[in-house]
């Protein structure tokens, strides 16, 4: 009876001993979905008085103690950008970078993005400075999934609202978002410059 005790031990230790050996251990990466949806939830409330038109907007790039900042790419920002703004792509947040650039965290900041304006190219060879970011979902017909082509359908994954959200949570709260969408043709209320910008 003890040696069948014995043996049975000794089987559950070797049982363990292999569940450990093949459980595998890692540091957790520093993501907390959780703390972002409800830092999201915070910026939401905030952000909806801070929607503003291009009027407005021009206004208020005029005013002291207020920048413009583009956070798309550098290559769309050196293209093409509103005149006067300052940059940082958006993947290089980080305080340290945010400090360097906007050092007083009360700046009142105005930003916009690709979804603000109308860019399409009179000329195919041209460049689209501001695409459209925006998806569209799929939808389930006669047991197929068909992408849906109606405007409604769209999904905008606009920029604005990473960067606002970011910007938040780094401290910078006197932000305002351009809400208007602006034809960069026919509108000629916002200037541009960059290297693609035609000077008349």
């Amino acid at each position: 009876m003890k040696k069948i005790k014995f043996s049975f031990a000794i089987i559950i230790c070797l049982c363990s001993f292999v569940a450990m050996a093949t459980t595998v251990y890692f540091t957790k990466a520093l993501v907390d979905f959780d703390a972002f949806e409800k830092l999201t939830a915070e910026v939401k409330n905030h952000r909806k008085d801070r929607l503003i038109n291009v009027d407005e907007f021009i206004k208020m790039s005029k005013e002291k103690g207020t920048i413009i900042l583009d956070t798309r790419s550098d290559a769309m920002y050196k293209g093409k950008h509103v005149k006067g703004a300052i940059h940082l792509d958006f993947t290089d947040f980080t305080a340290a970078n945010l400090s360097q650039l906007i050092p007083n965290n009360t700046t009142r900041i105005l930003i916009y993005c690709n979804n603000n304006f109308d860019d399409k190219p009179l000329f195919a060879r041209q460049t689209d400075y501001f695409v459209t970011k925006a998806a569209r979902p799929t939808v389930k017909f006669k047991n197929q999934q068909l992408t849906a082509l109606t405007a409604k359908s769209r999904l905008t994954l606009a920029l604005n609202i990473p960067t606002y959200i970011n910007l938040y949570g780094y401290g910078y709260k006197n932000v305002y978002e351009l809400n208007e969408l602006v034809s960069t043709a026919f509108d000629k209320r916002i200037e541009f410059e960059g290297t693609a910008v035609v000077k008349p």
